[in-house]
């Protein structure tokens, strides 16, 4: 009666070994070529030029290093009907660039560039100190959001063994915010407010997904009293995958559209924001039908068998 397509609670492990490699992968990039944070998260400035035509970033970065004798990082954006583009200069640290080194970066440029018509867009600088409070309301942001969604989980599927569910959906939407961030690593693209604003996103798309799913649990336990937690987990998996499956897909191809266009023309900030929602997306699909559910198994199993092991001491 129970028997369906897929096995999810068996997929459990093999799943979790994937998840693991992944994040071993982005330990290693991390380490190997470090985060790229944003100003606002660790300080510095941030200078903007307007330019026409094609300019090879790399001569840019050893031309201003060269002139303000400081390590920076250079991105490049465009317009998406103008022809005009802008060159992003940014500088890690406290340091901020005096009128006397801007107006010689900005001749530099000048003077190399006499053809690309460079012209000083605009100059911003963010303290380390303010930096780095920013930077903690954000991570506690994140983490409150997860406790919410713990609370919430908890009273809603109280039925079902509320706790034990929220606590399994928390650690597969935190396998997701990870599977984002190191998404982010590996493509070298930056940690900004963007990107946070990635991590609530995909939260909400994971945490929805397994809510369906605890939700068809709840009903298919009514339908069948007599079902075990892995047959019910997995007959309702089965029931709602199609759904899970379709919806994700949509989202993606819509995401991967974003990913053409700021690719074809250079949209840094795009590009930062579509490329680890799109992984992001796919692991939330995976994480609320292999992960959640799965774990929530195998914390009730152990839960009842500890029960079980209880009540034999008490009867001897």
């Amino acid at each position: 009666m129970f028997k369906k397509d897929i096995n999810f609670n068996k997929a459990f492990k093999p799943v979790l070994i994937g998840f693991a490699v992944f994040m071993a992968i982005g330990i290693i990039f991390s380490i190997i070529f470090g985060v790229n944070l944003s100003i606002d998260f660790k300080g510095g400035t941030r200078i903007s030029y307007s330019y026409s035509g094609d300019i090879k970033l790399s001569d840019v970065d050893a031309l201003t290093e060269k002139t303000i004798s400081e390590k920076v990082d250079v991105t490049e954006s465009a317009g998406l009907t103008s022809g005009s583009k802008k060159l992003v200069i940014t500088l890690a640290g406290n340091k901020a660039l005096s009128n006397e080194l801007q107006q010689k970066l900005d001749d530099a440029l000048v003077k190399a560039y006499p053809d690309n018509k460079i012209d000083f867009s605009e100059s911003n600088s963010v303290d380390g100190s303010v930096a780095g409070g920013f930077f903690a309301r954000a991570m506690a942001a994140v983490i409150l959001t997860g406790v919410l969604v713990l609370l919430y989980v908890g009273v809603r599927f109280r039925k079902i063994g509320g706790v034990s569910a929220a606590i399994t959906a928390f650690v597969a939407l935190f396998l997701d915010i990870f599977v984002a961030f190191f998404t982010a690593v590996i493509f070298r693209l930056q940690i900004d407010m963007t990107f946070l604003a990635v991590i609530l996103t995909i939260l909400g798309y994971s945490l929805n997904d397994t809510i369906v799913v605890y939700d068809r649990v709840r009903e298919n336990k009514g339908i069948y009293p007599d079902a075990t937690t892995a047959e019910l987990v997995n007959m309702s998996l089965n029931a709602v995958k199609i759904r899970t499956i379709v919806t994700t897909v949509t989202t993606f191809l819509a995401v991967v559209m974003i990913i053409v266009v700021a690719e074809v023309f250079g949209l840094t900030s795009l590009r930062s924001f579509a490329i680890p929602m799109a992984v992001g997306l796919i692991s939330g699909c995976i994480s609320s039908l292999f992960v959640s559910a799965p774990l929530w198994v195998i914390w009730k199993n152990k839960s009842e068998k500890k029960v079980k092991s209880g009540s034999k001491k008490k009867a001897h």
